[in-house]
């Protein structure tokens, strides 16, 4: 019954941020005509405003969600923000913006959430495989400890991906309510009346993560299920 009662309470923390946020997004993106510019124009805009004139402003081509890439100093954003002229498409692409101020900044936060992904690049999956292997092992050695010691390996794994989504909030919220907030009311960017909802999406942009964090632990009940049976 317990087991039962943390399964549903990780699914409704997994799955009613995502719905929050889509539906903050949804209710903003229209109408597509609100502003006179793009949320690739805007962008473009505030990057060229604080000297990051080599920042490129892409177009997400092959699914991804809307991001900003330290690498290759992109912000990449969807068509819908991209292309819109809506208070969630300029809102969003201040966010990105954000993140390339933060890079322009040498915002320790961020430095340190980049070298967390590239150790742990893997890592989910390498727990999926130890997991996996644990109830053969089991069969094969019949002897506990061995298998406990790998599911514990597994589950050690597994979390470090939620560990590197958690690390992000703080980034996520600078970049929302520290960079890309007092830029677009310094510079008059939204029209009078749209602070309040501004904020509402820039808190969806940040929390977006928070479901991202929790998916990990998701993962753990679901392989905990498979060993229980």
């Amino acid at each position: 019954m317990i087991f039962i009662i943390i399964g549903i309470l990780l699914l409704a923390a997994t799955t009613l941020p995502q719905f929050w946020v889509k539906r903050v997004i949804e209710k903003h993106s229209q109408p597509d005509d609100r502003y006179r510019v793009s949320g690739s124009e805007l962008a473009r805009t505030i990057l060229n405003r604080y000297g990051l004139n080599h920042v490129e402003v892409e177009l997400i081509k092959d699914g991804a969600g809307d991001h900003y890439d330290p690498e290759s100093r992109t912000v990449r954003l969807s068509e819908q923000f991209y292309s819109g002229h809506s208070l969630a498409a300029i809102t969003i692409a201040a966010h990105e913006v954000g993140h390339a101020l933060q890079q322009s900044t040498d915002y320790r936060p961020m430095a340190l959430r980049g070298r967390l992904i590239k150790k742990t690049q893997g890592a989910e999956k390498i727990g999926a495989m130890i997991l996996m292997a644990s109830p053969l092992l089991a069969i094969i050695s019949r002897r506990p400890l061995p298998t406990l010691i790998i599911f514990i390996a597994g589950l050690a794994s597994m979390g470090m991906p939620a560990l590197v989504h958690l690390s992000t909030l703080p980034v996520e919220f600078d970049a929302s309510f520290n960079r890309a907030l007092p830029i677009l009311k310094a510079d008059n960017h939204l029209l009078p009346g749209d602070e309040g909802d501004a904020k509402k999406i820039l808190k969806a942009a940040a929390l977006t993560y928070v479901a991202g964090s929790l998916h990990s632990l998701l993962n753990f009940w679901k392989w905990l299920k498979v060993i229980r049976r």
